[in-house]
């Protein structure tokens, strides 16, 4: 398979079930959520440990693209494991690997886009990291850093709050169609237009 034939895997990093759906932490799950609803695909079960779908995302024409969404369902501190068997299972070379996740260095509602670089201690990334090295795109959403001495833990493992719930939808939207963009016209696009 050329690399040009090669689909594009979108990780959404988050933890598997109903207890976390809300959580800061699994902001990359809600994202994933809306692209598969997008592309009109529902999440199955994959021997990878990860729920995926399967598509095609982006204009009619040559922008088109094989897409695989996937959802890691080890809990975030292991997602490198399932992200680099579905690497393999579907041939993907690694720039075409997107993680989607939470940033506590970013202010909520604000999007980054980049390519490789650091883990920031976020552990789906170190993970990822460690299991196929950094140089991967990130569409990185951010969270802010929590309030007063709350410990990091806690907050990225709570609900937004109901004054953030107001642009959630909005920021999901946004990070969903930033790695439209990504897919289609590149990183350098997707940044000038994301990237705030």
């Amino acid at each position: 398979m050329s690399d040009d034939a090669a689909p594009w895997l979108i990780v959404g990093l988050g933890n598997p079930g109903p207890d976390y759906a809300g959580n800061r932490h699994n902001i990359g799950f809600m994202v994933a959520d809306l692209l598969a609803e997008r592309i009109g695909g529902k999440f199955k079960a994959h021997k990878a440990r990860a729920q995926v779908v399967e598509g095609r995302m982006g204009p009619p024409g040559p922008a088109n693209r094989r897409v695989v969404l996937a959802k890691p369902m080890t809990y975030m501190n292991l997602s490198g494991g399932p992200v680099t068997a579905l690497r393999d299972f579907y041939k993907v070379p690694l720039e075409r690997i997107v993680a989607v996740h939470d940033e506590l260095d970013i202010d909520y509602p604000t999007l980054r886009l980049k390519l490789g670089g650091g883990d920031n201690g976020h552990n789906g990334l170190k993970s990822m990291t460690k299991s196929m090295g950094p140089d991967y795109h990130r569409v990185r959403c951010g969270i802010g850093r929590p309030p007063g001495r709350m410990q990091v833990a806690d907050f990225v493992l709570k609900d937004f709050s109901s004054t953030e719930r107001k642009e959630l939808d909005w920021f999901v939207d946004r990070a969903a169609d930033s790695v439209e963009c990504l897919i289609a016209e590149g990183l350098e696009r997707a940044q000038s237009t994301y990237n705030s």
